[in-house]
């Protein structure tokens, strides 16, 4: 089960460059359920995955499955709508949590969100965002990536 939280960032934390930060670049498949393909650059590693996702906003169901770089070249011919592009950089926030900061590129260059995932709907809840955090848009599936696809 996939809990999370997404907010809006205005203007990014100083020094991002020395958190750590992936090249992502995914598409969709289907959008009810969502099926998406992804391609991780993470320093020297490539990763390529599908996902699936439950409907929901704050909780849904959520399985990645790696898959090798021809199967997601064959996928990824499949997909419709815009692809997505977006640098995501990990950064250690309280309680153990991690805040994922996408700065998207390309057609959605100047959006910029974060999400932070929870143990539980109760954590989740429980949440204060760091006062540099924007508008929560959490509720909002216009922000689903699935949505931000569609052209």
């Amino acid at each position: 089960m996939e809990i999370e939280r997404k907010f809006l960032i205005s203007s990014l934390p100083e020094q991002l460059e020395k958190y750590p930060m992936c090249l992502m670049e995914q598409a969709y498949l289907c959008r009810e359920p969502v099926l998406r393909v992804r391609r991780e650059e993470c320093k020297e590693e490539k990763k390529f995955i599908l996902t699936y996702k439950s409907k929901g906003l704050l909780e849904r169901e959520e399985y990645n499955l790696p898959l090798d770089e021809n199967s997601y070249q064959h996928l990824r011919a499949k997909a419709d709508g815009r692809w997505i592009t977006k640098k995501r950089y990990q950064i250690p926030e309280k309680d153990g949590l991690c805040i994922e900061l996408d700065v998207f590129e390309g057609e959605l260059a100047g959006l910029v969100m974060a999400e932070v995932e929870f143990p539980d709907k109760e954590a989740a809840e429980a949440y204060h965002a760091p006062e540099w955090f924007g508008k929560e848009v959490t509720y909002d599936p216009a922000y689903h990536n699935s949505n931000l696809s569609l052209l």
